[in-house]
């Protein structure tokens, strides 16, 4: 056993998007057990030691309103209070946390909690961002107001203020130190936004990727969020992987990354060394075909703690 300590955490929100699911999605990855052995005991096999902190507790909505725009902020700010404090604890501890979603709607107190830990230590951090969609909406630009698509660009300082300014500051990220990978479907504001940000140069789409192909794309991704002093936070969207091999996802988009090409992204990310948490979100039990995104998503966690094929 090395030194390296891992702190899982659930987080079980899943009101952030338009589709219920990705809230069982926590349980899902904790408790399948595939080759015969759970997550954790996956990653003990890897020589680190694993504490699972349980789940977040959510504020949920008290109906099905959506709750004006953003959609059920007041059970998200709650919500992300108790996340940010839970994600602290873990980095306190001196683990690295593992964070089972949930909707990608979590990214903003998630990243929040990690970037204020660093920014305490005199630092800061970049994010690799992989994900079939920008995620960059605000609510002036959102088509549905759901949060789920709208964390890249509060981390970033745009939109909803009591959102963006959680930990008492913002932006939580600085533009030069963001990487997005994988994007296929992108709203006409986003792409707007995106432009008016300066951020082309830091999105890696489909269309790069299969122009350049995966590792050289990740590649310059690692570069741009590894340039920040302290490391670096990956946030994985399972969406961002083509339908036929990740199904159980509740935004799927045609024409996302193999299986392979989702294994080497993570395979490089570990190889590099600067990642300092990980994420993986959007998995939904309710829509997946014989577990096989469950599955996925959990041998995705281990590509990304330095599990490699020899």
């Amino acid at each position: 056993m090395t030194d390296r300590k891992v702190g899982i955490i659930g987080v079980p929100l899943g009101f952030g998007a338009g589709q219920t699911g990705s809230e069982l999605g926590v349980n899902a990855m904790r408790l399948t057990r595939f080759r015969g052995q759970s997550l954790a005991e996956h990653i003990r096999g890897l020589g680190i030691s694993v504490t699972d902190h349980g789940d977040v507790p959510i504020v949920q909505p008290d109906s099905s309103a959506d709750g004006g725009n953003p959609k059920h902020l007041a059970e998200m700010l709650a919500s992300s209070a108790n996340i940010i404090a839970n994600v602290n604890n873990i980095l306190s501890a001196g683990e690295m946390p593992i964070i089972l979603g949930g909707d990608h709607a979590i990214a903003i107190p998630t990243f929040s909690a990690v970037a204020n830990h660093y920014k305490e230590q005199g630092t800061e951090i970049g994010l690799i961002w992989f994900d079939a969609h920008a995620d960059i909406n605000t609510p002036e630009t959102s088509p549905s107001g759901n949060i789920h698509g709208m964390p890249l660009a509060t981390l970033l300082g745009q939109g909803n203020a009591e959102l963006v300014n959680l930990c008492g500051y913002s932006p939580k990220l600085d533009l030069k130190y963001v990487a997005h990978i994988g994007a296929r479907d992108i709203d006409p504001g986003e792409r707007a936004n995106i432009e008016r940000l300066g951020l082309r140069q830091n999105f890696f789409t489909m269309s790069d990727i299969d122009r350049r192909g995966m590792a050289a794309c990740v590649e310059d991704a690692i570069k741009i969020a590894g340039a920040a002093p302290g490391g670096y936070a990956v946030t994985f969207d399972v969406d961002g992987i083509d339908p036929r091999f990740a199904p159980g996802s509740g935004t799927l988009v045609r024409g996302g990354a193999t299986y392979r090409e989702a294994h080497l992204t993570l395979e490089m990310v570990a190889a590099h060394g600067g990642m300092r948490s990980f994420e993986i979100v959007e998995v939904n039990p309710l829509l997946d075909q014989s577990n096989i995104t469950v599955e996925l998503a959990c041998e995705l966690i281990l590509s990304a703690l330095g599990k490699t094929i020899l």
